[in-house]
């Protein structure tokens, strides 16, 4: 039996046998940009960059390829958004260890080393987005443009910390940005991390290190 809630709306509590239950929250519509990302990153898992087609992304979120154009203007714009997506997770990451309250120099050890990472293993374990990811960063589209500004803010946040700390001694904010992204090229790039695949995991990392104590020790005499 169901009675209704006390104030006549209809909207409270309902009691069923003897029980209240509660009442059902109806969930809020996927909009049709975030369905069609959706089916994007699992087309692109299964069949890679090259195979990905609108017109079949478009099929299975039910509408006419014409239709995602509205959202996304190519299949590239569409790949990318799908790459961002990945990005803003890994740049939400990062922002963590930027805000984190330890000293700077361990936060550009921590920071670089977790960049690094990150796509060392997409590029190992989801190889496709890996793809998408280079091939933005090569071609320098507007997804890869705004993440490395992301990034920049990022260091420039740990140096500016630093400086204001006295834990560097470097006082020229830019010099220090530009040698920091320089020196760990190699380990941070995506064209870089792919060209060095073959590179044995631990022998990567034991280089990384060298070049993170010779970025910190650059950083702390201010010799630049």
């Amino acid at each position: 039996m169901r009675f209704p809630a006390p104030d006549g709306s209809g909207q409270g509590a309902q009691r069923e046998c003897g029980e209240v239950v509660a009442p059902s929250r109806v969930r809020a519509p996927v909009s049709a940009d975030v369905r069609l990302l959706g089916i994007a990153t699992e087309h692109l898992a299964r069949l890679g960059p090259k195979r990905v087609t609108v017109v079949a992304v478009a099929a299975e979120a039910g509408m006419t390829h014409a239709n995602v154009y509205r959202y996304f203007p190519s299949k590239d714009a569409l790949l990318d958004a799908v790459a961002g997506r990945w990005l803003r997770e890994v740049e939400a990451r990062l922002a963590g260890i930027a805000d984190a309250p330890d000293p700077a120099d361990d936060k550009i050890e921590r920071l670089l080393t977790a960049l690094a990472t990150v796509q060392r293993d997409a590029l190992f374990e989801e190889p496709n987005l890996f793809a998408v990811h280079l091939d933005a960063t090569v071609a320098a589209r507007p997804i890869a443009r705004r993440h490395r500004v992301r990034l920049r803010n990022l260091v420039e946040r740990v140096v500016e910390e630093g400086i204001a700390s006295g834990t560097f001694s470097a006082r020229d904010r830019e010099r220090a940005i530009a040698y920091i992204f320089d020196a760990s090229y190699r380990f941070t790039h995506p064209l870089a991390i792919q060209q060095d695949a073959d590179v044995p995991r631990d022998l990567i990392e034991a280089r990384f290190g060298a070049v993170i104590h010779a970025i910190q020790r650059v950083l702390r005499s201010g010799i630049l």
